[in-house]
């Protein structure tokens, strides 16, 4: 921005490979690791010029998306034509943005520097925080960089900064150090993360709920799909080394009849809806339900992880503050996490503009609140959203089957309610219930 780039910012990253410009080739292996961002993120890459270099990449519009249960009792198809959209999402392989974001940086003229290092410990001034810790020391205000944050570095270099940005993650070091608070939990389940390839390209997102679990077949492009299938712990330590074949086999049956038949659109009907209700169908209201296309072969190694939701109790104290997983994970149901994170760093960076607009401080503590006020609604209202759906499709008891298969069919057929959901799920800041 134009108001910051005056700002002379180091980025600290243990990464070895951050201070290159990685040659990422069409024919390289897909990365498992992907992203699934929303319109709106692919604004504000737009906004700062990153997104013309994800382009110059595989990467996968969305335009259809697929939701249904293993009963067989409900589906959803949601279109992004319901809502006069090109795409509801696109599919981008982290290091895709990783490098892009690189690229921008790179070719973008304000102040920078990389440390290829990680952070050992910090010295905040006086009065910094209200939840210091025995890990945060302070710096006697008797120098110049007495009203600065003093960090140390695992090479053993120091810096002074106005302002620290915990950008590192879920076991972030800066929120240990800086003494934020959190609450949280564990859920008794894992992800397992992997590429396959298909038998034809997917232009369409698919998502099952399972007893266990959800599991997401997303495109990538080039006929490639990304895997991302939430079960139990013992689960998935069996699903991640079974055989290729086994796998494939298992994940094509849990995406076709396993578990349950195929719902069936004759429950509820357009014919079935409130007369009133008929002539503002979404047109995906009348498309049949839909079968995803098979998977033929790995073209990825598997990957498992925890999941857990976590959310920090402040995002700011002076001079320091949170973004993204360091601030907040959520479940990967809707794969909502990385687009709160976005969402925070492009509003810090507005903010921290505003700032110095009218003269304050960037690391004053009512300017960085003025962010945290903003970002902490719009993210408890995602994880409080994703946390019910993940309790709500944790338990296999008749009355609530029948309860999810009224909700599958409330979003196909109330037009309403079905563009209030892909509207929020876009990035809007609606709430879904709100018409």
């Amino acid at each position: 921005m134009p108001l910051t780039k005056h700002l002379n910012v180091a980025i600290i990253d243990g990464n070895p490979t951050l201070g290159r410009r990685e040659c990422i080739k069409r024919e390289d292996p897909p990365d498992p690791r992907v992203s699934t961002v929303t319109p709106a993120t692919i604004s504000l890459f737009k906004d700062i010029g990153a997104w013309q270099y994800v382009q110059q990449h595989r990467h996968a519009y969305f335009d259809m998306m697929q939701v249904w249960d293993y009963t067989g009792l409900g589906y959803t198809r949601y279109a992004a034509r319901d809502v006069n959209k090109e795409f509801l999402g696109c599919v981008v392989e982290n290091k895709v943005l990783h490098s892009s974001l690189f690229s921008c940086m790179q070719d973008t003229d304000f102040q920078n520097t990389i440390y290829p290092s990680r952070l050992t410990s910090m010295a905040l001034p006086p009065s910094s925080s209200s939840a210091e810790t025995d890990n945060v020391s302070s710096v006697t205000p008797s120098s110049k960089q007495g009203h600065s944050a003093k960090l140390e570095l695992s090479d053993g270099s120091s810096l002074y900064a106005k302002l620290v940005v915990g950008a590192d993650g879920a076991k972030s070091r800066v929120r240990e150090l800086g003494g934020f608070k959190t609450t949280g939990w564990k859920y008794s389940q894992s992800a397992v993360i992997c590429t396959v390839e298909l038998a034809i390209e997917s232009h369409c997102a698919w998502q099952r709920f399972l007893p266990t679990g959800p599991i997401a077949l997303l495109p990538m492009g080039d006929k490639f799909s990304n895997i991302v299938w939430t079960m139990n712990p013992e689960e998935s330590s069996t699903f991640k080394s079974m055989s290729e074949d086994d796998f494939v086999k298992a994940v094509n049956n849990a995406l076709d009849y396993g578990y349950g038949p195929h719902p069936k659109s004759g429950l509820l009907s357009s014919e079935g809806v409130l007369p009133w209700r008929r002539g503002d169908l979404t047109t995906s209201a009348n498309e049949c339900f839909g079968v995803p296309p098979k998977v033929v072969k790995l073209a990825s190694a598997r990957m498992a992880f925890p999941l857990s939701l976590m959310h920090a109790n402040q995002y700011a104290s002076k001079r320091v503050v949170l973004v993204g997983d360091a601030a907040h994970t959520v479940h990967p149901l809707a794969g909502q996490g990385v687009n709160l994170g976005f969402g925070d760093a492009f509003t810090l960076s507005r903010i921290i503009a505003e700032g110095i607009a009218v003269g304050i401080d960037v690391g004053e503590i009512s300017l960085l609140k003025k962010y945290e006020a903003e970002r902490k609604p719009a993210n408890v209202t995602m994880m409080a959203i994703l946390d019910g759906f993940q309790k709500a499709y944790s338990v296999d008891f008749g009355p609530l089957n029948i309860l999810r298969a009224a909700a599958f069919h409330g979003a196909q057929y109330i037009p309403q309610l079905k563009r209030s959901i892909i509207s929020y799920a876009s990035g809007e800041q609606r709430l879904p219930l709100f018409f």
